[in-house]
């Protein structure tokens, strides 16, 4: 699991798609449970300025007579009259000693309920909100005290006092319109948030994408450099990352521009060595031992010079196509040895791509197959495929093969296998020592399909 995290914070696109939709998906839950706190609470406040305005209106038709609360038989808004209609109005007083209160009066729409406890009792000229149970379900109730006064003669009949006569008006209305308000709301807050969400999210990618475009070019012509289809980067990209590109370009110029100049000052060394030894080698006197070794120095200092080259390899190894040089061998090399004729089939994958000098590619292909032919009757077989990303170039011929006691011999210098009519021991080194330079693998084995030697090679891709 963190092994697949950390693979995923690795990735600059993962990271932005991963900041892009935590920050959707923590903001717009977020700002939706926002909204619908503040509509619950603009809900509540609309439900206690209507429960006031219908507070008001019971108290406007309240009178006091002979200490006697009087109320009409019907009230102006209807749903007080029929019963249990959801809006419902109480009023109740407090008993002489003020320690408990009764209910006087109540709308005949609550008829057939029962009456809640513990009703709320606000000081006088103050009011009160809250919520209540009434037969089990859910109700809001505002409740406002007042105290109507009225005036009675005195004791000695000449005088008049006030007497307070205070009431607490209770407005009660269930739930369930506010709650539906609520709900519906809600629904359709979510909904949208949703749809916004996903539009948000295909956004977000749409806009990545294009913000990551330059790089995905980027990356596509730095693969056609690997590969060896391009040379230079050449397309035009944004600021941060045209800079880059030209660093880039000239990094790539300057080591082919080293490369080009080391081969060429080993070509002329190569030169000017095997100038005075093909002048040696030109002499009527000279004996076959001699003649023998300056044949054998010649091929030394070829080898040498070749393993210079190789150490002088590029950092950057650009893509060779091996179908290319694959094919100029296979029709070459049997024009070379037509006694006896030999076949060679090639079975080359053309995606295969070997990440090297195309020169270090002739130079190992050309000796092995040419070695290949030496010992072979008449057939050889060549087969380049891709596995396990690694490229897999297998040589086989139907020669008498190399034995297994010399097959782990056969690669140190001067050891040459008994089969060959010429010797190549310097060819082979050769072949190691460019296989070494490209971090290869080399082995030979017997060929179970030709009955020969089979040469293995294989190179990460």
């Amino acid at each position: 699991m963190l092994s697949k995290l950390s693979s995923l914070t690795n990735s600059l696109k993962a990271r932005l798609i991963i900041s892009a939709l935590l920050l959707i998906l923590v903001l717009l839950p977020l700002i939706g449970f926002t909204l619908n706190d503040a509509f619950k609470q603009q809900v509540s406040a609309s439900a206690k300025n209507e429960l006031k305005a219908y507070l008001y209106s019971i108290l406007a038709v309240t009178e006091i007579d002979n200490g006697q609360l009087l109320m009409p038989e019907a009230l102006a808004d209807n749903q007080f009259n029929v019963i249990q209609s959801g809006l419902f109005a109480l009023i109740s007083t407090p008993s002489p000693d003020k320690k408990t209160t009764s209910v006087t009066w109540q709308s005949n729409s609550f008829l057939g309920l029962d009456l809640p406890d513990n009703l709320p009792q606000p000081e006088i000229g103050q009011s009160q909100f809250e919520e209540i149970v009434i037969d089990g379900q859910p109700h809001i109730i505002y409740s406002y005290s007042a105290s109507f006064e009225r005036k009675i003669l005195s004791n000695d009949g000449l005088s008049t006092e006030n007497i307070a006569f205070p009431i607490t008006v209770h407005i009660i209305k269930d739930q369930l319109d506010y709650q539906a308000q609520i709900d519906l709301f809600s629904q359709h807050l979510w909904s949208w948030l949703l749809i916004l969400m996903v539009f948000l999210v295909l956004v977000q990618l749409a806009w990545l994408l294009w913000t990551l475009k330059p790089l995905a070019q980027f990356k596509r012509e730095l693969n056609d450099i690997e590969q060896g289809k391009a040379t230079e980067i050449k397309a035009n990209y944004p600021n941060e990352l045209q800079a880059v590109a030209k660093q880039l370009n000239t990094l790539l110029n300057t080591e082919q521009s080293q490369r080009k100049r080391y081969r060429n000052a080993l070509s002329d060394l190569a030169h000017s060595l095997k100038t005075p030894l093909a002048v040696i080698q030109s002499q009527k006197d000279l004996s076959k031992s001699s003649f023998e070794q300056t044949n054998i120095i010649s091929r030394i200092i070829s080898h040498q010079l070749k393993r210079a080259q190789t150490a002088a390899g590029a950092s950057w190894h650009l893509g060779t196509a091996v179908n290319k040089v694959a094919d100029k061998l296979v029709r070459t090399l049997p024009k070379i040895y037509r006694e006896p004729q030999i076949a060679i089939s090639a079975n080359v994958d053309n995606e295969c791509i070997f990440k090297g000098d195309e020169a270090d590619l002739t130079e190992i292909l050309g000796n092995l197959l040419d070695n290949a032919c030496k010992a072979a009757k008449q057939d050889v077989q060549l087969t380049v495929t891709t596995e396990n990303n690694k490229l897999c170039i297998i040589i086989e011929d139907d020669g008498s093969g190399i034995s297994p006691e010399k097959q782990s011999e056969i690669f140190e210098r001067g050891i040459r296998a008994d089969s060959y009519q010429q010797g190549h021991g310097i060819g082979l080194a050769i072949v190691r020592d460019l296989v070494d330079s490209y971090q290869g693998q080399l082995s030979v084995s017997s060929s179970e399909r030709l009955g020969g030697a089979k040469f293995k090679l294989e190179f990460n891709t």
